[in-house]
């Protein structure tokens, strides 16, 4: 029985008996339906693979900015991305570095650029760079040399390619570049026809985005510069207000830590996986073909109107902390429903990804104006900002929906949760269901959408690629900084 189809069959049940005579074959009905849903429960937990830990740590490199990207090569060798420090690294099979693939220095030609970028596999061994600054990409080969440099897609999707909490791009079989496309809607003019992107032109000004619940996966060919929609997933929809009241403006984010969504990433061979948000996968192969694994086996636990208030109550407490952090001080608030854990950031700056399973919003402390910088969840991709206080330019506002807009039931998994190894299994990261002192746990789910394993990683570690042969690179944070780590996955 689906999810959705239970909650509905529970409501409608016990609809029925507050509007009807609670007869003796009504209780009776009431308390086996009671008692199936229970053992349904049982069930599906008892059904789910024992959790273990990763495999042994092999290799450490020196201490980096972050870790955001882990791309293996054929020899052993690796290109990582460091988007605190702004480069690309390469390092040896022994993870010393070899040499810095693409930096902030104005004299090279290989320039990494203003802002954090992204790597992913491209056609045989090389290796895509992008810059979503200068709107290009850098194609680097297996030898880590830049080869040459190619447009990136559309600009409005050009974060979309970084990876991170809007999913990991990757290619299909046909060569098409795989990606979650943005599908905002930014209306520059008012409803009076006034210009400006953030005046107050005549007729309205400035209008915020407005973020659509479920956005396109895409597929788009380099070549022919031609684009496709693959499917469409369920996405985190903040809402944002902006108002302006006797030249002052002031910008609000309306949020819900506990979103329902899907991810998605894609296979090593060019297979289309959607995680959805009720827990199976669906496939996609280069072809359109469509195909849909059973349900995966979960412990769901139900939220009262009590745990959702302390969902809502966790994450605004979480705020204010960060908001008298003081001045010009950052902090990062967890979302995505975490019970605590150490899922480790490593973002800019490192710091906490959202307890292991959710991601983060950064708040600005004490009253300082200007829009913060970009926040990275766990695995290098932007995550949305906020801040508090009120400068010349107004106040920025974190506000969250109702405890009633919570979901019934705690999600699995949140946005940039779901990776792709290179045997064709799905990583999902969890949401915490309770207080940790461990890393974050994966779920692992073959190519038919069956659960295989279940991993726990050290805490302070978050997975940043992986190899062949069952490797796992992580990202994992100590005193000295931050590392890249090789695992084996048993």
């Amino acid at each position: 029985m689906q999810l959705h189809a239970s909650r509905h069959s529970h409501s409608f049940w016990g609809t029925e008996m507050t509007t009807s005579i609670a007869t003796g074959r009504s209780v009776a009905l009431l308390a086996a339906l009671t008692l199936a849903a229970s053992t349904s429960g049982a069930q599906q937990a008892s059904a789910r693979p024992p959790v273990r830990p990763l495999g042994a740590a092999l290799a450490t490199s020196d201490p980096m900015g972050a870790v955001s990207a882990v791309r293996q090569l054929p020899d052993g060798k690796l290109l990582v991305n460091d988007p605190v420090k702004r480069r690309v690294v390469l390092l040896d099979s022994m993870m010393k570095t070899l040499a810095i693939v693409a930096d902030t220095t104005p004299a090279t030609a290989n320039a990494y650029g203003a802002r954090g970028g992204g790597i992913l596999p491209f056609r045989g061994d090389s290796t895509l760079f992008l810059d979503p600054a200068s709107l290009s990409m850098l194609v680097i080969d297996p030898k880590g040399v830049v080869a040459r440099v190619m447009a990136a897609p559309r600009p409005d999707d050009v974060f979309s390619l970084v990876g991170g909490a809007l999913g990991f791009p990757g290619f299909d079989s046909k060569g098409r570049l795989v990606y979650r496309a943005s599908g905002l809607n930014f209306n520059r003019r008012g409803p009076g026809g006034g210009a400006g992107a953030g005046g107050a032109g005549g007729g309205g000004g400035f209008q915020p985005p407005v973020f659509p619940d479920s956005a396109p996966l895409v597929r788009f060919d380099l070549t022919t510069r031609k684009l496709d929609t693959a499917a469409y997933i369920k996405v985190q929809a903040p809402k944002i207000n902006f108002t302006e009241v006797e030249g002052r403006r002031s910008i609000s984010m309306v949020i819900n830590p506990l979103p329902e969504v899907d991810d998605w990433a894609v296979l090593s061979d060019g297979t289309i996986a959607i995680v959805r948000k009720d827990y199976h996968v669906d496939y996609i192969d280069a072809d359109g073909t469509r195909s849909a694994g059973a349900r995966i086996p979960f412990d769901w636990q139900r939220l009262s109107d009590s745990a959702k208030s302390a969902v809502i109550d966790t994450a605004r407490a979480q705020m204010e902390r960060a908001r008298t952090a003081g001045p010009g001080a950052m902090a990062d608030v967890a979302m995505g429903g975490g019970g605590g854990g150490a899922g480790g950031g490593f973002g800019v700056p490192f710091g906490g990804g959202g307890g292991g399973g959710g991601f983060a919003v950064r708040i600005r402390g004490g009253g300082e104006d200007g829009p913060p910088p970009p926040r990275r969840d766990a695995t290098g991709g932007a995550a949305p900002a906020a801040g508090g206080g009120r400068g010349q330019g107004g106040g920025r506002q974190l506000n969250f929906v109702p405890p009633t807009e919570l979901p019934d039931y705690r999600p699995a998994f949140t946005n940039g949760s779901v990776r792709a190894d290179a045997g064709g299994k799905l990583w999902v990261r969890l949401i915490p269901t309770k207080p940790t002192t461990g890393g974050p746990e994966y779920d692992v789910i073959d190519r038919s959408g069956k659960l295989v394993d279940r991993v726990t990683l050290p805490a302070g570690t978050v997975i940043a690629g992986f190899g062949a042969g069952g490797i796992v690179y992580l990202g994992v944070r100590d005193a000295a900084g931050t590392h890249v780590v090789r695992a084996r996955e048993k």
